[in-house]
């Protein structure tokens, strides 16, 4: 009978902890890489195209299911090589309707890289795990934000990519 209580709740654990790894997931955002000066839809520079490569490096065993990004050229631009990468059609997003956006990638359970902008990645960190992060500057362009969902928390860290223009 003790042999039979110790297999059932292996088995109960095993189906609770493999419900809870289920709902885990992760969201990485980042602003667009470095844009074009002068222009009204400006695309990326060369600095900012080795930056976007970059990041498809960075994030490539992040096992990214879901990529967003505004329509804008930047930041489609920045979005493309890990979707290229990863077989994946970026999905836009617009910056007017960020809850929405917010609330799918917070209850989901896909890995989602979303590319947004200096106002907008702030304002997207905030909704989702309640921390208020510094503004991003005109020439930040360094930060990854990661934000791991685990169980009912949502866990921010700020990492930074290594590369530096000058």
């Amino acid at each position: 009978m003790i042999k039979l209580i110790t297999i059932i709740s292996a088995i109960v654990l095993y189906f609770a902890s493999m419900l809870c790894v289920a709902q885990n997931h992760t969201v990485y955002l980042v602003r667009h890489a470095e844009k074009e000066q002068g222009q009204k839809n400006p695309s990326l520079t060369r600095c900012g195209q080795v930056r976007s490569y970059q990041l498809a490096t960075l994030l490539e065993r992040a096992n990214i299911e879901s990529i967003y990004s505004t329509s804008t050229l930047r930041t489609m631009a920045t979005a493309n090589p890990l979707a290229s990468q990863q077989k994946i059609v970026i999905k836009n997003y617009s910056p007017e309707k960020l809850m929405p956006l917010a609330l799918k990638v917070s209850e989901g359970s896909k890995n989602v890289l979303i590319v947004g902008h200096s106002n907008t990645t702030p304002h997207i960190i905030e909704v989702l795990t309640g921390e208020v992060i510094e503004p991003i500057g005109d020439k930040d362009y360094q930060e990854l934000y990661q934000i791991q969902f685990v169980g009912e928390e949502a866990i921010l860290t700020i990492l930074k990519q290594p590369l530096e223009c000058s």
